[in-house]
């Protein structure tokens, strides 16, 4: 793979992060909202200028500064860092769009310091997609942590105080209290912190050492949300509807599971677990995630918390996949970062939606409400099909590199999780659709005239809708960055 040095990853980073004094000292509201669309629009044209060079098998480089002989604050753009950033980036512009209606639409207040957390949130995002070394990573990691708080913390009641505690609690109690050291011990043993498909600890640690610090990885980086460091998701998901959109089923869970990934493929390298039976390790591990979340899932009542345990459970099917260390697993995994995010996005969305028209919050109050916004509950069918994992949905492409993945190094049980996960899936999700659109004039707790949410809120759902279904005919040029990005960390061709 060449490398070509280019500034281009540090403009990507820096230009949402540029736009927050702009935003800062904005009083008019079209104004801020215009420099957020610009920002976006920006950072998205800058990505996507890098991708032909990636998928023609290159990769960018840029380095910032030297802190240390051999560490640096620096960036490099390959193929698996490519799909995430494509993924965040052109989300963050439809959850712009959407962040319109809700927050003019409910009349919510400190709207300026909601977008320029946001556009923060965005750089940071980018900064751990494009990350070169473990340093750069967790720089970014820890900057989101701190970005998304007052996010999280927006409607400052007593409510929001607490969850907000809580999430600092968890992102940063884990990242500095077991990151950190297992960084630093990594750095001591090998003299290096550097991402290569190698990795770097083959040779210098043992069994016992490289399991410890694995665990280490896998837990510490909480925003991949495997239990039991789970709780500050759902507790998180008392943010406005468009943060839990974005935020939290996009940037910040997946950050948390790209860490983990760059680290097991980056750090330790396939061929390093493979030798030591790591994989096993994390699949059980992110298995037990996946069943127990999705048993939780099926007894919320509030829709978005039933969104939030069912994320969980999806996330923990890219660590799952990863662990496998099979091509299609790979793969597969890979792949559901996007398809996973674009369905689970329409969720929200959705759920802001109806919110925004109703007031309801709980699945028991929606009974007939697909008679009242029909379009609204069509993009929540079709978002629920992805993440189940059904055609003709993206999320079915995934999945089935998942199930094929399991096939290729016979793990049965992994096989019986990823399907029995599937089942659980459609269990929380469509009796939910069922009851919008199939009840007798009595049971319904609608009128049956037409009141869909304000077109800002409605626009978003069906694009992100429409997106989960054309990838299901088309799934590129995600599916060749994941392609990619296996055939860097194996050797292989991939899937």
């Amino acid at each position: 793979m060449n490398a070509i040095v280019s500034i281009k990853p540090l403009l990507a980073v820096m230009v949402s992060l540029a736009v927050v004094p702009m935003l800062l000292s904005s009083r008019n509201a079209d104004v801020r909202e215009t420099w957020t669309f610009a920002a976006a629009a920006l950072k998205f044209i800058l990505i996507s200028s890098m991708a032909p060079l990636v998928l023609a098998g290159h990769a960018i480089t840029y380095t910032v500064v030297e802190v240390l002989p051999g560490l640096a604050i620096a960036f490099r753009v390959d193929a698996f860092g490519m799909l995430f950033a494509l993924v965040a980036s052109s989300l963050w512009i439809v959850t712009s769009i959407y962040s319109i209606g809700y927050m003019r639409g409910l009349k919510e207040h400190s709207q300026t310091r909601y977008f320029s957390f946001f556009a923060l949130s965005l750089s940071a995002t980018i900064g751990a997609a494009f990350s070169a070394n473990l340093l750069t990573l967790y720089l970014f990691y820890e900057m989101l942590s701190l970005a998304t708080y007052p996010l999280v913390t927006h409607h400052q009641d007593q409510e929001a105080r607490v969850s907000g505690r809580k999430y600092l609690t968890y992102l940063l109690g884990t990242s500095i209290g077991v990151v950190l050291p297992a960084m630093l011990i990594v750095y001591h043993l090998t003299g290096s912190l550097e991402f290569s498909p190698q990795g770097c600890m083959a040779g210098h640690v043992s069994r016992t050492i490289g399991t410890l610090l694995l665990l280490g990885f896998v837990f510490g980086f909480a925003k991949a949300a495997i239990m039991p460091l789970h709780a500050w998701l759902p507790a998180a998901m008392v943010a406005p509807t468009p943060v839990s959109a974005l935020l939290h089923a996009v940037a910040v869970v997946k950050v948390g599971v790209f860490c983990v990934v760059r680290t097991m493929t980056g750090i330790f390298g396939v061929d390093f677990l493979a030798g030591l039976d790591l994989g096993i390790v994390v699949s059980v591990i992110a298995a037990v995630t996946v069943v127990t979340s999705s048993l939780i899932a099926l007894s919320q009542d509030d829709l978005k918390r039933r969104l939030a345990f069912s994320t969980i459970g999806q996330l923990s099917y890219i660590v799952l996949g990863v662990s496998l260390l099979s091509p299609s697993g790979m793969a597969g995994g890979m792949l559901h970062m996007a398809m996973h995010a674009f369905g689970k996005i329409t969720l929200f969305f959705c759920a802001g939606a109806i919110f925004v028209a109703t007031g309801v919050k709980k699945v028991s109050d929606m009974t007939g409400i697909g008679k009242r916004m029909p379009v609204t509950m069509s993009a929540f069918f079709i978002g629920a099909l992805s993440v189940i994992g059904l055609p003709p949905c993206g999320g079915f492409i995934s999945k089935w590199l998942l199930v094929v993945g399991t096939v290729e190094v016979q793990r049965w049980d992994m096989l019986a999780v990823l399907l029995a996960s599937s089942l659980l899936n459609a269990a929380y999700f469509l009796p939910v659709v069922y009851k919008a659109f199939f009840c007798t004039q009595g049971e319904s707790l609608f009128k049956d005239k037409i009141e869909e949410a304000p077109v800002w809120c409605l626009v978003p759902p069906v694009l992100t809708a429409l997106a989960s279904v054309w990838f299901f005919f088309y799934p590129q040029p995600f599916l060749m960055l994941a392609d990619l990005a296996v055939n860097a960390f194996t050797g292989s061709g991939g899937p």
